[in-house]
């Protein structure tokens, strides 16, 4: 499936945005390919991509291709210094900031523990030095910079840009941190889930990169969920959509914040897996595994990074409790393909690094053989390519796309 423009008058950014998009999917492509992809006239397509050359946003890299029988093609690429943008990723545990460049390549990435207590004045003052302490690094001048785009727990309101009680994060209550970091920071500021965010990364510059439709599953200190459809961030009703979490997957399993039972996202969270594994190495005989080993001597120890590892290395236990979360994400994979039949599903995040592969086929052994579609086409399965950064390069991407990618609405404001 293709993004097409169109040649009605009046839609001049609407087709300026898709040509540019066909670029920076592509990162090489002839004036004639674009004319062919977007549905364009190449009239329209060169005085473009004219435009955008004289902007410096894209340029020609000097090399040709020749179509069989035709004269060379000049191949057009964007230019991956024209401009940067900003992204910081706020988990309740950790902030990371990253500075990236038009490709969506992060030039720098920083963390730093997220302040402790409920005050958001200090989390946004705290938020403020890293981007400070980013942009230095990178040395960015500030007029290079489009914006920040910050990659935020849900639930949020969009049109206000504020957090809305997000659950692990007591007391925020309908916290405006949009306008208080742009004031912070003095810079623009575009906010959105961390998932949808990641999901947006995922198509600029990651697994999605030119897929049509695609959901994002995004594995942090909670659940979440992101939606490409037909090209568009889909957010739905209330701008929340994707909460991949909140899927039910045991009616009689454990509560769960949000009031219902049995949510995967409380069944397989950092949290939820670092018990079951307590539980089962509780009950075990003295033996050789390493991670009974490391239990006897410190339960503490046994955390969720020692069990991804572990798991990836082959320990039996870790290894089972791991492959029965990737069963219940399976599950509502599933029922995702089923209701909104995407082409492709994403895994990343940090909460799933080290066993992504055992993420990844679990997932796609269901996908092979649960959905109604199955015996017209499979759909793909892949981790990101993003890992440990997706949240926070998706914020910078929140930036990009919404500067230069498509925008339906684009159409409705012409």
């Amino acid at each position: 499936m293709r993004q097409a423009g169109t040649n009605l008058p009046k839609v001049g950014r609407y087709n300026r945005a898709v040509v540019l998009d066909q670029i920076q999917l592509a990162d090489g492509i002839s004036r004639v390919e674009i004319a062919q992809r977007a549905g364009l006239t190449p009239q329209t397509v060169s005085g473009i991509v004219r435009r955008l050359l004289d902007e410096g946003i894209v340029r020609e890299d000097g090399a040709s291709r020749v179509a069989s029988g035709g004269k060379p093609r000049t191949t057009l690429r964007v230019n991956a210094e024209a401009g940067s943008a900003v992204g910081l990723h706020f988990d309740p545990i950790e902030l990371t900031c990253s500075v990236v460049d038009l490709r969506g390549r992060p030039l720098v990435v920083r963390k730093r523990p997220t302040p402790p207590g409920t005050d958001p004045s200090h989390v946004v003052t705290a938020m403020a030095e890293l981007v400070a302490e980013v942009l230095a690094e990178a040395d960015v001048p500030r007029d290079k910079v489009l914006g920040l785009g910050l990659a935020t727990p849900g639930p949020i309101d969009l049109e206000l840009g504020m957090i809305v009680a997000p659950p692990q994060l007591a007391h925020w209550t309908r916290v405006p941190l949009q306008r208080m970091l742009s004031d912070a920071t003095g810079l623009p500021v575009t906010m959105d889930n961390d998932a949808t965010a990641a999901a947006v990364g995922e198509r600029w510059s990651g697994a999605g990169k030119g897929a049509a439709n695609f959901a994002y599953f995004f594995f942090g200190t909670g659940i979440g969920g992101g939606l490409i459809l037909d090209h568009q961030v889909y957010r739905g009703g209330s701008l929340n959509a994707g909460e991949f979490g909140h899927s039910t997957v045991l009616p009689d399993g454990p509560e769960c914040y949000c009031g219902n039972r049995g949510c995967l996202e409380r069944l397989v969270n950092p949290s939820a897996i670092v018990a079951e594994v307590h539980r089962r190495l509780a009950g075990r005989p003295p033996g050789d595994s390493e991670l009974l080993q490391a239990f006897d001597r410190d339960p503490a120890s046994v955390d969720h990074a020692a069990i991804r590892l572990a798991a990836a290395a082959g320990d039996p236990v870790a290894a089972a409790v791991i492959d029965e979360a990737a069963e219940h994400v399976a599950s509502v994979a599933v029922s995702v393909v089923n209701f909104i039949d995407v082409d492709l599903i994403v895994l990343g995040g940090h909460g799933i690094q080290h066993v992504e592969s055992r993420y990844v086929d679990i997932v796609a052994s269901a996908l092979a053989t649960r959905p109604l579609s199955r015996s017209i086409r499979v759909a793909e399965v892949k981790a990101s390519p993003l890992g440990t950064d997706a949240a926070v390069v998706g914020g910078a991407a929140l930036v990009l796309h919404s500067t230069y990618s498509p925008q339906l609405s684009a159409l409705l404001a012409d």
